[in-house]
């Protein structure tokens, strides 16, 4: 039976989404000590185990069926959207991933609170090290059907995900993976903004 997505998110996936949020209104409203200590508690440890076990080695969500479709031989160039083309494919599906329908953000915005809040945000090499909410959220770009079974670089073939959906999903198919098509379903109405705000004031 066809599924929306590897694993539900958790709710405190939406609680470090909650301190984020709150995060960046304590820094547009200048209590930069608030804010530093709200982006603390979104670093949720338990937000990190859930993205670990989906994107993870060996994970127990990602079941690849051992009957895949097989994979055509003429394959596009791989190309990923152009800034134009990220900001038409953010502007229709929100920022929430298609697949788990959990809110996203953009790289652009965690690489800005790093600047100015190095400790609270970490992001380094290894997965392991970096802020668990930024990780988990991390928006993504991915095409439903791969390049690797003949997806075109139509932004009809394009859809927001989270980094967990996207990793997980890998190169495999829709049908390789039991998933439903997220273009069946419409994006999620909210009035999550990304964090977006913080580039506009």
């Amino acid at each position: 039976m066809p599924k929306r997505c590897f694993r539900e998110p958790i709710p405190e996936i939406y609680d470090s989404a909650r301190y984020l949020d709150a995060a960046v209104s304590a820094h547009l409203n200048g209590y930069t000590k608030l804010a530093e200590e709200l982006f603390n508690l979104a670093n949720n440890p338990v937000v990190w185990e859930w993205t670990d076990s989906i994107w993870g080695k060996a994970s127990k969500y990602v079941v690849i069926n051992k009957n895949p479709k097989l994979h055509t031989a003429e394959k596009e160039k791989v190309r990923m959207p152009n800034k134009a083309q990220m900001e038409e494919l953010r502007a229709r599906d929100g920022y929430h991933c298609r697949f788990c329908g959990m809110p996203v953000i953009r790289a652009e915005v965690r690489k800005y609170f790093k600047e100015i809040y190095p400790e609270a945000v970490g992001w380094e090499r290894t997965n392991k090290s970096q802020h668990a909410a930024f990780q988990c959220m991390w928006l993504q770009y991915d095409h439903v059907v791969p390049h690797s079974s003949g997806g075109t670089n139509d932004l009809d073939n394009v859809v927001i995900t989270c980094a967990a959906c996207n990793y997980g999903k890998w190169n495999y198919t829709l049908e390789e993976l039991d998933l439903y098509d997220p273009r069946d379903f419409p994006p999620v109405g909210s009035t999550w903004d990304g964090l977006e705000r913080v580039f506009e004031s």
